[in-house]
């Protein structure tokens, strides 16, 4: 059995994220984190930024997804090609990238809402048809068509925004 890092659910033998939470389990013994408080960090914005990419680039990871609302950082592993989306009850639609503990539903993110991948040094992202659309910067992508990411674009899944961290930018 495979202890997620985040809950403490207990997942079977080569699972890649835990099917409670939606964190990767996998290579997660390497990865040792804590608990900070954030008011107790004196920080400003621009520092917090600089921290954030930081730490991304220290996992062994080709990019990271930075939750804005939860803050909450999430590794790629070392696959080149994500779905990202959220799980619903009777549904047998499985995204590689589980959104559902962030407000996935709430925030208006489909089932298999986009895709991120990666070929050579570049990274893509394409949206499969999502019903309230994938955002790119601000930009509504067009369904099925590659968009180039850089380091620190901003994509938005319906409203759930998500910072991309290229561990080599």
């Amino acid at each position: 059995m495979i202890e997620c890092p985040n809950c403490q659910h207990n997942n079977l033998d080569g699972t890649v994220f835990c099917s409670e939470c939606g964190t990767q389990v996998s290579n997660s013994h390497s990865i040792v984190t804590q608990n900070i408080a954030a008011d107790s960090l004196p920080l400003s914005p621009v520092d917090r930024k600089q921290t954030t990419e930081a730490y991304a680039k220290s996992l062994d990871t080709w990019a990271s997804l930075h939750l804005l609302d939860s803050g909450q950082i999430l590794p790629l592993g070392d696959r080149t090609e994500f779905t990202l989306g959220r799980v619903s009850e009777a549904q047998p639609i499985m995204p590689d990238i589980d959104l559902t503990p962030y407000q996935a539903y709430a925030s208006g993110v489909s089932r298999l809402h986009t895709v991120l991948k990666r070929e050579g040094k570049r990274v893509f992202v394409m949206d499969l048809g999502s019903s309230n659309g994938t955002y790119l910067n601000g930009k509504r992508l067009k369904p099925n068509v590659d968009q180039t990411l850089n380091h620190g674009d901003m994509l938005a899944l319906g409203k759930l925004k998500i910072q991309i961290l290229l561990k080599n930018p």
